[in-house]
């Protein structure tokens, strides 16, 4: 189960309070007060892991609480802070304010931390309210609750490749036949439901990670189908791979599929349709899929769009696709992918 976005409530550990002592000793009649403070709440953290790749975990529980500070001793004897709770999440994790909307950390680095919520100070002893009119105070603090809030994680992938298209046009195929991930492939649209990620081997010392993400359709940028939930995934991207389906019993144009998913690109994001894009026409192993790839052809070469025909399930045309997929990749390192 692939879990990409969550609510999930944190609070900090509270305060230990402090305590009303005095000191006892023989010989000494006024020994004065000697009540330590209470120890401090433990923080909230997150800290972004590259072992995980979901946000499985937070699906069962919603609730977390650092540890509470302890208690203030006599013989001023403070007590000890309570442990940090550290919350582990994928790489790509965005951290948001729900109430307020707040972005608070962008996870995009292994190791990186944000403080989610602090926790509360401890209370102080009555060694503290000791003065020179009252040198003998009954008083303390108590320790004060821990601060709590509603944080939504939301997890972007960190590919360097993302495949996009109209539900199946090939996409998963394309990224089992080209990498060693496995996603689910079958012969009706919306096969592929979660992003899969492969690693794709150029050659000796070159690499990329290519996404496999499900299907667009007409609307996806107001929400219809998975709308946002894919194309939030491709704003890490620094290459999109537009997968075009050349099967003629789909009863659609090529060229009006391929202008049909660059407007909901668009109207998701300006940056994210100005993203640089490679269009492929699939399934050139079928009868009547050459003249639908040369009118397509024809359509990206009059855009100015690197344009290849291929067959995902033949392997027609993929060592040339790779090759210029890491290419791009070298030519688009130097402007990285909004973050």
């Amino acid at each position: 189960m692939f879990v990409d976005e969550i609510e999930i409530f944190v609070k900090g550990g509270d305060g230990g309070a402090g305590c009303v002592s005095f000191r006892r000793e023989k010989y000494v009649p006024f020994g004065g007060p000697d009540g330590g403070d209470g120890g401090r709440g433990g923080h909230v953290w997150l800290e972004a892991d590259p072992a995980l790749t979901t946000l499985l975990d937070y699906h069962y529980r919603r609730h977390y609480e650092a540890e509470r500070g302890q208690h203030g001793q006599g013989a001023n004897r403070h007590g000890a802070n309570g442990r940090d709770l550290v919350l582990r999440v994928p790489v790509g994790t965005v951290v948001f304010d729900r109430d307020t909307g707040e972005l608070l950390a962008d996870l995009s680095v292994p190791g990186q931390r944000v403080l989610a919520v602090r926790g509360a100070p401890g209370g102080r002893g009555n060694a503290r309210f000791a003065t020179s009119t009252n040198r003998a105070p009954r008083r303390a603090d108590l320790g004060r609750p821990g601060p709590s809030r509603w944080l939504r994680l939301e997890l972007k992938l960190l590919a360097d490749v993302g495949v996009i298209g109209f539900p199946n046009a090939g996409k998963s195929t394309l990224v089992a036949r080209v990498s060693a991930a496995r996603p689910k492939i079958a012969d009706y649209p919306f096969t592929t439901l979660t992003p899969t990620l492969g690693l794709v081997r150029v050659d000796e010392g070159r690499s990329f990670v290519i996404a496999d993400l499900p299907g667009l359709i007409p609307g996806a940028a107001e929400g219809r189908g998975l709308g946002h939930k894919f194309l939030r995934h491709t704003e890490r991207t620094r290459l999109l791979l537009h997968l075009v389906d050349l099967d003629p019993e789909t009863g659609r144009d090529p060229v009006e599929d391929w202008r049909t998913i660059n407007r909901e690109l668009a109207a998701y994001s300006p940056a994210l349709a100005a993203r640089p894009q490679i269009v492929v026409g699939n399934k050139m192993d079928l009868p009547e899929a050459h003249p639908r790839a040369e009118r397509l052809r024809a359509a990206c070469t009059a855009a100015g769009v690197p344009f290849h025909a291929i067959s995902a399930v033949t392997g027609q045309g993929l060592p040339a696709l790779v090759r210029d997929v890491a290419a791009a990749l070298e030519s688009a390192r130097l402007e990285p992918a909004a973050r």
